[in-house]
């Protein structure tokens, strides 16, 4: 089963943290952390978080930084930055947005409002972890009812291949390589070989035009697969 989409936590305030994680998995996500700028980077370089809430005022590195180094790297760049902080003047909200925050939230705030942030902004990058209704060209994925239609055919997909279906639909367009399928359906934690992708693809492939109609699924040679 693919995981629920993970937030990075970024507070050297082990209080804050420990609230906002309990909040954050109290909506079925998954929540780590970094005390420290520095940690942030190497959690946001290794774990791949879907959301990083950054607080301003760190240790080592400033959040301002840290967002400036995500921004700027290609594996880190799309992943929503939301920053926190006591800065409340437009200034510094003008400064944060500008280095590439995504949100800024001013403290103190509702945990409430906080919540809502963070699944607005997963909804732009993981719509069908919040139970989005996606639509690309004939296709329509119902995440929470858990239905794919081609044009007005009901499709029979396994769950593998529905989560390899969702990811194309979330970023129609993108090349997503076997290493970065395996990652996001299966999950980093499970062994799988590389070429099991290439099976499943097959499958969904099959399912796809068992109704008529073209491939959708494009392979990039050398690169992976792209839906459109």
């Amino acid at each position: 089963m693919v995981q629920s989409p993970l937030v990075l936590v970024v507070d050297d305030e082990p209080a804050q943290r420990a609230m906002l994680s309990y909040n954050i998995e109290a909506q079925g996500l998954r929540a780590i952390t970094a005390s420290d700028g520095e940690e942030a980077l190497v959690l946001a370089d290794e774990q791949r978080p879907d959301v990083i809430l950054l607080d301003w005022m760190l240790p080592r590195l400033s959040g301002i930084e840290v967002c400036r180094q995500l921004k700027a790297r290609t594996a880190t760049r799309e992943i929503p930055v939301i920053i926190v902080s006591a800065r409340s003047e437009e200034e510094d909200r003008v400064r944060g947005l500008d280095t590439g925050a995504d949100d800024y939230i001013t403290k103190p705030y509702s945990v409430n409002e906080l919540m809502a942030r963070i699944k607005a902004n997963l909804r732009r990058v993981r719509p069908t972890s919040i139970g989005a209704v996606l639509e690309v060209g004939d296709l329509r994925l119902d995440a929470e009812a858990h239905r794919v239609f081609r044009a007005d055919a009901e499709l029979r997909l396994g769950p593998t291949e529905f989560r390899l279906l969702s990811t194309f639909m979330e970023r129609p367009g993108r090349v997503w390589s076997r290493e970065q399928l395996l990652d996001r359906v299966w999950g980093r934690d499970i062994y799988v070989d590389s070429r099991t992708v290439d099976v499943h693809i097959g499958r969904l492939r099959k399912a796809l035009m068992a109704s008529g109609g073209d491939n959708p699924i494009r392979t990039v040679r050398g690169a992976g697969y792209a839906l459109g």
